[in-house]
């Protein structure tokens, strides 16, 4: 597999978890079937289609990958059949949304990095493309983004964090661009991850 290829398939993986995590989402709230295709694209696609925009990709890519609309039908399809067995699901939303916030930030550095952008600008295009689709979710969902919640595991810092590893990997060791990819996803699914086990919080002002 050559390194388009791979980063192809981690796009399609970041795609299908998040829409995945949003599909499961709308049926938590009682979405109907375009309810329920609606909040799946939007979080499959959002957190791309802002990165696309901020790195100065138009149209986004899902508008000329039409398949991935397609994948995200199916999901939503999947996910309304089989309500029944999944409307009260709660651990795979959290699980398929942290992969989703691990593969997109890596992505979304690696698209800084291609577009040339610098340390700053590639740390908050892998923020963005990983915390983007998962906030519209939430709004649309009628949630306070989980972003926002103080006494929450970590979520954009996790996603930032990622994006750090593969900035510095890509500058550092160009050679080990692949590795760079699944080192920065694999630091912001562990920090996230060991953020809710071990309580793990940003400090905050004392009252």
């Amino acid at each position: 597999m050559n390194y388009p290829q791979f980063l192809e398939l981690l796009g399609w993986l970041a795609t299908l978890t998040f829409a995945t995590s949003g599909a499961l989402l709308a049926v938590q709230k009682r979405f109907d079937l375009v309810g329920i295709f609606v909040l799946a694209g939007v979080t499959a696609v959002g957190g791309g289609s802002i990165r696309d925009l901020l790195v100065g990709s138009l149209p986004p890519q899902v508008f000329r990958n039409e398949s991935v609309i397609w994948a995200v039908l199916l999901i939503s399809l999947l996910v309304w059949r089989f309500y029944g067995r999944v409307s009260r699901l709660d651990r795979p939303i959290y699980y398929l949304d942290t992969v989703g916030l691990g593969l997109f930030a890596a992505l979304g550095a690696e698209r800084g990095l291609t577009f040339g952008l610098g340390f700053w600008g590639c740390i908050f295009a892998g923020t963005v493309s990983g915390v983007g689709g998962g906030i519209l979710r939430d709004v649309l969902a009628g949630e306070v983004p989980g972003v926002f919640y103080r006494n929450r595991d970590l979520y954009a810092s996790a996603a930032s964090a990622g994006a750090l590893v593969v900035f510095i990997i890509y500058k550092f060791f160009p050679s080990l661009a692949a590795l760079a990819l699944l080192l920065g996803a694999t630091t912001t699914i562990a920090l996230r991850l060991s953020s809710r086990w071990l309580g793990l919080r940003l400090p905050t002002p004392k009252p």
